[in-house]
């Protein structure tokens, strides 16, 4: 299964049983994913990362190498971003612990069926894509926060020309400085007071302004 628009789902398998491996791979073709590299080492599913940059990984725990699983799992969750499924026939509460530290998107015990295998595969692109818009969500309200308090708190003002003193204690006119703190643009007017200041015998109206 796959999203309406979005390209199917490029998946590194890490088993270290071949005949595994290979059914995990025609199982996951079955569903429509692409399997960009099947290894058998921590030390390999670091270098199929940097190569392939899949989507998704499906990590058995008890795998060639001195790094098992897990640890691998880490460095890949650290380093790359990316959703890590376990899958494994050793359960024990250690061993669950251990995982658990890693924030994995899912846990799958062999023997499995292929059912199995795709809801968690699903289930994992899913959160992974929640995961994700949530944080732009928060990147963009911490923006919005930022540029809203450029201009809160005390502005130094000048009582007699109206410049503005900023934090490094230059004085600029207050449209330059409000044009260099905010997204505001200024278009220029002269209000109906100025205006029967500046050209009494035209504006005797005090609501004409020009502009």
């Amino acid at each position: 299964m796959q999203f309406e628009g979005i390209s199917p789902a490029r998946i590194l398998v890490v088993e270290d049983e071949p005949n595994v491996a290979e059914v995990m791979r025609a199982r996951l073709e079955s569903f429509g994913y692409v399997v960009c590299s099947i290894v058998s080492s921590g030390k390999d599913a670091l270098n199929a990362m940097e190569q392939w940059h899949p989507d998704i990984v499906i990590m058995d725990i008890k795998i060639h190498g001195d790094m098992d699983g897990i640890e691998s799992a880490r460095l890949i969750r650290a380093q790359f971003d990316v959703p890590v499924i376990y899958i494994t026939s050793f359960v024990d509460d250690k061993l669950l612990k251990r995982a658990q530290i890693t924030e994995p998107f899912g846990y799958i015990i062999k023997p499995y069926d292929g059912r199995q295998l795709q809801v968690a595969v699903e289930m994992a692109i899913f959160k992974h894509r929640l995961d994700r818009e949530r944080q732009q969500v928060v990147a963009d309200l911490q923006k919005a926060l930022a540029e809203v308090k450029k201009l809160s708190g005390l502005l130094p003002i000048c009582a007699s020309c109206k410049k503005i003193r900023d934090d490094k204690g230059y004085w600029e006119q207050v449209e330059a400085y409000i044009k260099k703190n905010s997204e505001a643009e200024f278009t220029h007017s002269i209000c109906p007071e100025c205006a029967r200041k500046l050209y009494p015998d035209i504006f005797t109206n005090s609501s004409t302004t020009i502009g």
